[in-house]
């Protein structure tokens, strides 16, 4: 789950190791069958797409992928269709050195893991995707998107390292280029520790011309997991894996709360902006008949949690009011679990995984 939604530091070699044998369970168990199912149809290939945005004003999508050698994607929304988008056989790489002059160069394409994505539309075609990157090193990568051919195509244009080492799990943009993200877990802490109500991770921020990103004081949360910004640019959104609610904080005064959604019957991820300035989330049902309940413990198990299959849920959240409002209730699908996110595309919505080997889509007219 964004990493999903539990994130993994010191484990991380035992973790995608993990998540890669759950994508290879549920592709074997795909193999002879792409078909719709629960009214849903899929785009079956990509591996863990963890995240998905759309290229601003084009049918694209462009998907992050959450297992060594996936990278990342792009799906054609109206063709059904994807296909490598980077790092291909010739990565293309320009650095802005007056922004990025930090950053050590671009990510190695042999070992180059993708996460959480933001896109921020830019002028003449062109647009700026954010993308968590792990795998050689923990940063968020940059790349300007040019949409004017026939396909997008994506130059890495900068990074931005992380303090230390830190996980960071999800990133939202602001206009000036400025960025804050989401480290679930503070280096010592693990997943336990967060389902054991203790604050393990918190947002961070960084701006052009700074070294690497900073802790927002008050911010820190069990699990904070999805991160968005309001269209004015003055309120930070974050999703609590924990908590299960999504929480709304100042820019200019982080340190005080002000408003959160009520708890969720679902483990919202990812968080992102619709066209219509609502917040979009998707989650896995917490408490499952079948699956069973998420342990608000110690006892939590990765592995027992992302192999069972559970219902899940879309919502919008009116950001003004922190409600909530059910777009898509799914019952539990056998080839596409472990939900992160759900992305609206014209009249469809479209969903992302961390451990699979499709996306899923379906109209919201249903």
């Amino acid at each position: 789950m964004k990493t999903h939604n539990f994130h993994f530091s010191a484990t991380r070699t035992l973790l995608l190791s993990l998540l890669l044998l759950l994508v290879v369970t549920i592709a074997k168990a795909g193999d002879d069958e792409c078909n719709a199912s629960a009214g849903f149809g899929f785009v079956c290939g990509p591996k863990s797409p963890e995240d998905l945005v759309q290229v601003p004003g084009t049918q694209w999508i462009i998907a992050s992928g959450m297992v060594q050698g996936a990278s990342i994607t792009l799906i054609d929304s109206q063709q059904k269709s994807w296909a490598v988008l980077y790092p291909g056989e010739r990565p293309r790489a320009e650095q802005n050195m007056d922004i990025y002059g930090a950053c050590p160069g671009s990510p190695d394409p042999n070992n180059f893991i993708t996460h959480g994505l933001n896109i921020r539309p830019g002028e003449n075609g062109h647009s700026t995707l954010y993308v968590v990157g792990h795998g050689g090193r923990e940063a968020i990568e940059v790349f300007d998107v040019d949409a004017n051919g026939t396909r997008p195509v994506l130059t890495w244009t900068g990074c931005v390292v992380t303090p230390e080492g830190k996980e960071i799990n999800s990133v939202a943009s602001f206009s000036d280029g400025s960025l804050v993200a989401t480290i679930p877990l503070h280096p010592g802490k693990t997943i336990g520790d967060a389902f054991a109500g203790e604050l393990t991770g918190a947002v961070y921020q960084w701006s052009p011309g700074e070294i690497t990103f900073e802790m927002i004081q008050g911010t820190e949360l069990p699990y904070a997991n999805g991160i968005e910004v309001s269209a004015d640019e003055q309120e930070i959104y974050v999703a609590s894996s924990v908590l299960l609610n999504v929480i709304a904080y100042s820019r200019s005064n982080p340190a005080r709360q002000l408003r959160a959604t009520t708890t969720m019957a679902i483990v919202p991820d990812n968080l992102h902006m619709d066209n219509e300035g609502r917040l979009i989330t998707a989650g896995m049902v917490a408490n499952d008949s079948v699956c069973g309940d998420i342990e608000s413990s110690e006892k939590f198990d990765l592995e027992r949690f992302a192999s069972c299959p559970r219902p899940f849920t879309v919502k919008a959240i009116d950001p003004r009011t922190m409600e909530t409002m059910d777009l898509v209730n799914s019952p539990a699908i056998k080839t596409f679990s472990n939900i992160t996110m759900a992305l609206q595309v014209g009249d469809e919505i479209w969903i992302g995984t961390f451990a699979g080997d499709r996306v899923a889509y379906r109209s919201l007219k249903q």
